[in-house]
């Protein structure tokens, strides 16, 4: 479904064609490359993206895979490549290239280290590094003062109140709200690209799969959505133990997922540029920390975080974080 040109709402606004390197008749490697019209009009034309990256250890595999890709941009007029993206920033992004030990949690790529090497060897430079988070949400004590503080000012001197998602009313709040702050929060990171109404619909539909009410938030004041935080239990943690498969237990391990994921991810988290000093943000913050309290999951990882992010960076370690993963996305120019 997710690679269907009828069924992602990507391809609304996007084309894309997926390329397999063959030795001797076996696949030894794969890549896409992709132009989403959406960028254009957000950054200009001009760019193409490359994504869906697998390959062996081998340099002229990874050589043929980029050249294929940049070929294929430069005949549709495009002259610089961005990647890896599977399809877009929020998709699977970038190039683990620290945390290979660790696993990768729902929606994040994982790479042998190799990758990084063949990937720089075929002249690739990089553009930005993207920051995974290790918090622990059931340790208050790792949490500075200033947190508590800010997010009680949030409450009593701006008039800020949360509101947890039900399962109900989340098209709605997906394809209304949660656009409404993506567009302005999000506008001015590295490679933003805006949701449309058929991207939203899309994400409200795959957020089904994953929803939980403790954990899916909006802020508001005065009647307006200001802020929102979707964060994820973990649902790689099940997938694992099912082996992929329903049958013929996978299904029992399925029915368990509450016990069996201990630990979330943060993917969103923002405020509207305009309420950004009102301490939403800290309030959502010590609302994950209580939640913890109450489910069985214990920490997690927040992110990704651009490296150039320094006010979310200094909040992740005001709130005793380590970056513990870095996925590198990589640019070239023909």
């Amino acid at each position: 479904m997710f690679h269907s040109r009828r069924m992602n709402a990507y391809f609304k606004h996007a084309t894309a064609q997926e390329f397999l390197a063959r030795r001797d008749g076996r696949v030894v490697g794969r890549i896409s490359a992709q132009i989403d019209e959406s960028y254009d009009a957000e950054h200009g034309p001009g760019t193409g993206m490359f994504g869906f990256l697998e390959l062996e250890d081998d340099a002229e595999v990874a050589q043929a895979l980029i050249l294929a890709a940049q070929a294929w941009l430069a005949e549709r007029g495009r002259h610089h490549m961005i990647g890896p993206m599977d399809y877009t920033m929020n998709d699977e992004a970038g190039l683990l290239v620290e945390g290979y030990l660790r696993e990768p949690m729902i929606k994040q790529p994982w790479h042998p280290a190799y990758y990084q090497r063949l990937v720089e060897g075929t002249g690739l430079t990089k553009a930005i590094d993207l920051l995974m988070w290790e918090l622990v949400i059931d340790d208050r004590e790792q949490i500075l003062p200033v947190i508590f503080e800010l997010a009680e000012q949030a409450r009593t001197k701006h008039g800020v109140r949360l509101r947890h998602l039900r399962r109900r009313d989340l098209a709605r709040d997906i394809e209304g709200v949660f656009g409404d702050v993506y567009n302005t929060a999000w506008k001015r990171n590295w490679g933003f690209v805006p949701y449309s109404d058929a991207d939203l619909k899309h994400y409200a539909e795959e957020l089904q799969l994953v929803f939980d009410k403790h954990w899916f938030m909006l802020a508001e004041k005065d009647g307006e959505t200001i802020g929102i935080a979707i964060t994820v239990p973990d649902i790689n943690q099940v997938l694992k133990k099912m082996n992929g498969r329903l049958l013929p237990f996978g299904w029992w391990h399925f029915l368990r997922r509450a016990q069996i994921m201990d630990r979330v991810r943060v993917g969103f988290l923002g405020v509207k540029p305009e309420y950004q000093h009102t301490g939403t943000a800290a309030r959502f913050y010590v609302e994950h920390f209580d939640m913890a309290k109450v489910r069985p999951q214990k920490w997690g990882e927040m992110g990704w975080i651009l490296e150039t992010n320094r006010a979310m960076n200094r909040g992740m370690e005001a709130m005793g974080g380590r970056i513990v993963k870095r996925y590198r996305v990589y640019e070239s120019r023909f």
